[in-house]
């Protein structure tokens, strides 16, 4: 799906784009893909430039080789000389980490087009939460879930919490950060945090085929539709209802929906082109 690579300025992430699919793999296979600042930098700056492009009409995270992501490098974090540890400035470290979380987590979430995450193997901590900001979720049947937090002493970062929590509810989300037992693929779709699970061997067909339906749909409705579920989350129900009216009367206006309901009548498959 890679048919035009995109420069990110590091080799620990891989940018490609095709048919209106923006694909983005994080690469440290050797470390499990483990999270660092110049990964998440480069990921944030081509998030920014994804959302920006009027032609990605889908994003795709991933990893690469055999993990998707374990989070954090805890080795970085309690070596002094790794651009990754706090160091003698937590301030100026809690900001640089409120930056690239409102950079990568915040912004997959929040922006305005599909995104999926392949999880491809492994995905625990903060890899787990840039998962879970992603608003639909494919697994390989051989891959597993875990929030590891507690393991090594912290409370969890990149949104894990709070989308756990809109997901499944508080008292299973509880669970699963106090007690960060393994989730297999199976689970992870049973109790709501995956999507899909498919056999190794299927997956890469399983993302094109998502991928293409995502990227030919119609995205401008997308847009709304995807508002409108976030507000969901937190907003009053007269804000939804209002917010609902609003974002629909301005679709009908547009050339997707016309194409649409003229497909409809003809029996046909729309073609929808962002307008």
């Amino acid at each position: 799906m890679m048919d035009h690579n995109i420069e990110t300025g590091t080799p620990q992430l891989l940018a490609g784009f095709s048919d209106g699919v923006f694909i983005l793999t994080m690469n440290r296979p050797e470390a499990r893909n483990a999270l660092t600042f110049e990964m998440l930098d480069a990921m944030s700056e081509q998030l920014a430039r994804a959302e920006a492009d009027k032609n990605v009409r889908c994003v795709i995270l991933t990893g690469a080789g055999s993990g998707f992501c374990a989070g954090g490098d805890v080795k970085a974090m309690i070596d002094p000389t790794s651009d990754d540890h706090p160091g003698n400035d937590p301030d100026n470290h809690v900001l640089r980490q409120r930056l690239v979380q409102r950079g990568t987590a915040g912004r997959l979430f929040h922006m305005p087009k599909p995104t999926l995450a392949v999880i491809n193997g492994p995905a625990a901590g903060a890899g787990l939460a840039l998962a879970l900001a992603c608003d639909l979720r494919l697994m390989s049947s051989n891959a597993a879930l875990t929030t590891a937090f507690s393991r090594v002493g912290l409370p969890g970062d990149f949104g894990g919490t709070y989308f756990m929590t809109q997901m499944i509810g508080t008292a299973r989300a509880r669970e699963l950060f106090f007690l960060p037992d393994l989730i297999p693929a199976e689970k992870a779709v049973d109790i709501g945090i995956a999507n899909w699970a498919c056999p190794p061997e299927r997956l890469a067909e399983e993302t094109r085929y998502i991928a293409h339906r995502l990227a030919t749909g119609p995205s401008i409705a997308y847009r709304y539709m995807k508002e409108n579920l976030n507000r969901a989350i937190t907003a009053r129900v007269g804000e939804c209802l209002d917010l609902e009216a609003s974002y629909h009367v301005h679709c009908m206006s547009s050339v997707d929906h016309r194409e649409a309901a003229a497909a409809f009548v003809e029996k046909r498959t729309p073609v929808f082109v962002g307008a």
